[in-house]
């Protein structure tokens, strides 16, 4: 039987790509992450629902606070839950290191025109090492840069569950087995223009809900129809945040262009060579082999080779 020829058998090129994901969501984590976010979404929007009859309203002030007391935990379970479903010292180790210089990226540009690299690195990461790793990358780096630069309040928390949901987003975009090259890095930063604006919006609607008197066209009234409610809440935005959320999106899809092909490969290299995915074994026998008297040594030397005497 003749062998197939070169042009016959599958090349390097050619063989699908199987993305090496540090972590990966197991069903336990994934019911987590879903009641989280749904926990997340009710944090964020519940005065838009909450009816004058309710009783709800009267508590208006105290509901932030105990939604970024119970943030964290949640997201803590969350983090707990993913590492506990498989994120080994290596996985640990990368994040540390990306959650770092995120950290360090964010006071770069934070109070100049919204301009927040951190972003970009947000979107990239995401999509090599996955939607887990995302989710964990952006929580700790929002937490780590809030500590850095001060930033702790009760909007942390909240920042913590929407930068997570962000790079989430990303891990969940079509896979490099189907988009790759200069379309993946289009996809990228197309994903990274809409997600900070989505970003900027839904941090906007945790602090519009509590921030009385800043008009009757764009101030939040209790009680009112969702639909009237949303139509200030847009005048709000647009008045308030639009340009601020522009400059980040502008940044997000400029770095993502000019730096995203570099640094997906260096991310793509680096957990390939982490090898993530390959199992830890113990050979019993390598013990043994280490053991054994290499050839010309003189008995009782445990394989220490003295040369022939003399």
């Amino acid at each position: 039987m003749s062998r197939p020829r070169a042009a016959d058998r599958p090349s390097r090129t050619n063989r699908p790509h199987r993305p090496h994901r540090p972590v990966r969501i197991g069903p336990r984590a994934a019911a987590v992450l879903v009641l989280v976010t749904l926990i997340g979404i009710a944090a964020f929007g519940w005065p838009l629902l909450a009816d004058r009859q309710s009783g709800l309203l009267a508590h208006s002030q105290d509901a932030p606070w105990l939604f970024a007391a119970l943030l964290p935990l949640l997201v803590g379970v969350v983090v707990a839950t993913i590492a506990d479903d498989g994120m080994d010292a290596k996985a640990v180790a990368m994040l540390g290191v990306l959650a770092a210089v995120g950290a360090a990226l964010r006071p770069l540009g934070a109070g100049t025109a919204g301009l927040e690299p951190m972003f970009f690195l947000m979107v990239l990461a995401g999509r090599v090492l996955g939607p887990g790793f995302g989710f964990v990358l952006g929580s700790v780096t929002m937490f780590a840069s809030a500590l850095l630069t001060g930033g702790v309040g009760p909007w942390m928390p909240f920042q913590m569950l929407t930068m997570g949901w962000f790079a989430l987003g990303a891990g969940l975009l079509p896979g490099p087995e189907r988009i790759r090259g200069r379309a993946e890095l289009l996809m990228l930063a197309a994903y990274g223009f809409v997600g900070a604006f989505a970003y900027g919006a839904v941090m906007n609607l945790q602090g519009w809900t509590i921030i009385p008197g800043q008009g009757q066209a764009i101030s939040f009234q209790p009680g009112e129809p969702l639909a009237a409610n949303l139509a200030r809440f847009v005048a709000y935005y647009l008045a308030t945040s639009l340009g601020w959320d522009l400059g980040r999106a502008t940044l997000t899809v400029v770095l993502t262009l000019a730096l995203g092909g570099t640094l997906l490969r260096a991310l793509r290299r680096a957990t390939r060579k982490a090898a993530f995915d390959a199992p830890v074994t113990f050979d019993p026998g390598a013990e043994t082999a280490v053991n054994l008297p290499r050839q010309g040594a003189r008995p009782g030397t445990q394989g220490e080779f003295r040369g022939p005497r003399r």
